[in-house]
Order: C-alpha cells, then sequence, then structure tokens
C-alpha cells in the first residue's frame, strides 16, 4: 500500500461553507453509497467530526482506502449574530454559536489522528486569510502532508490560480466537490504525498 500504511486518514479541514463535506460526502457517495454529512448554506453546519471508515477507491489501477474525517469549520471568529441573518432565532444562534466554538477545538485536538490533511478553499474567495495561513501552519508545524483543494471551480468567479500563487510550497488540486470534477487528480495527489 502507500508508506506501509495500509489506511490513510485523510483530515477536510478549512473555513466554514468552504465545501469539505459537499467534497467528501462526493467521495463517499461515488464509493460507498453512503454520505458522510449533511450540507447546509448556514455556516458551521458541521460541528463535530464525521467520519466515514474505509471507504475503497481504486484509480488509475492503486487501491486507495481511506478513513474521510470530515472537519468542523475552522474560524477566528464565532458570533451568534451571524447566524440571525440565516433565520435562526436568538437562542438558536446562540447555541450554533456555542457548539461551533467546539467544533473548531475539537477539529484542532483531531490534527494528531490525521495522516494527510486536505485543506479545503473556496475557490471565489481571497485565500490570503487568517484562517487558511493559521490551519496550513499548524499541519506543517506538525508535519502533516498538506494537499490544498481549490474548490468551487464550477462557478464563474472562481480564481483557482490565486490559491496556487497564494501556497505554491504545496500541491493543489482545482475540483468541483459538488460536480464531482478532477476526482482522479485528487486521488493520484494523495496516493502520492500521504505518509
Amino acid at each position: 500500500m502507500f508508506g506501509g500504511r495500509k489506511i490513510i486518514r485523510l483530515g477536510f479541514y478549512g473555513p466554514p461553507n468552504a465545501g469539505k463535506t459537499t467534497l467528501a460526502n462526493k467521495i463517499s457517495m461515488d464509493w460507498t453509497g453512503e454520505p458522510v454529512g449533511t450540507v447546509s448554506e448556514i455556516p458551521h453546519e458541521t460541528r463535530e467530526v464525521q467520519k466515514k471508515e474505509r471507504v475503497v477507491i481504486q484509480s488509475r489501477g492503486k487501491k486507495l482506502i481511506m478513513n474521510l474525517l470530515d472537519m468542523p469549520g475552522i474560524a477566528t471568529k464565532i458570533d451568534y449574530e451571524d447566524f440571525l441573518s440565516h433565520g435562526l432565532t436568538v437562542e438558536e444562534a446562540k447555541q450554533r454559536a456555542k457548539e461551533a466554538t467546539k467544533g473548531v477545538i475539537e477539529a484542532i485536538k483531531w490534527l494528531e489522528n490525521v495522516d494527510t490533511a486536505l485543506v479545503v478553499m473556496d475557490s471565489t474567495k481571497d485565500p490570503y486569510t487568517q484562517v487558511n495561513i493559521t490551519i496550513i501552519g499548524n499541519l506543517e508545524a506538525r508535519g502533516i502532508p498538506v494537499i490544498i483543494i481549490a474548490n468551487k471551480i464550477d462557478l464563474e468567479d472562481a480564481k483557482p490560480e490565486q490559491i496556487q500563487e497564494a501556497f505554491p510550497q504545496h500541491p493543489v488540486v482545482k475540483v468541483s466537490g459538488l460536480k464531482g470534477k478532477h476526482l482522479e487528480e485528487l486521488y493520484d495527489t494523495i496516493a502520492k504525498h500521504s505518509r
């Protein structure tokens, strides 16, 4: 298998609404027929680590066995007022903000259990954010291989090359998690860069 390891523990990291769960679901649905988690327009839909274990992928004659670990979105600031515009009551918004904060802490603790990290970024947004830089710095400090995902390339205003320019030290794979574009390239990159 890869690097003597039978199963790759693949962590999906990134800011809220970058498409982590959408991508994890696409991979899982293609190979197991089951989703990893729920997707929503409301930020911080994923507030706990969601797992799909032993996802077996056959790609270009290679077999990859992965545990998909979909992490809560990482944010430097979580304000309950941000959820009110999505139709949540004050009570619901405060509860969601509390759970989202716990989720960020949990995602960081899970770094100990990740072999390779997919850092998912929305390619319609500026990649130079405190969140992206902090996530990548944390992974680099721990020696965890980083693969950057320039997601949402199906959108008209996508600029995946900005992500490539921002983080040239890491492989960048341009995908559409929603449409399933370029997943073969992603599997090749995971096989090549996992430890």
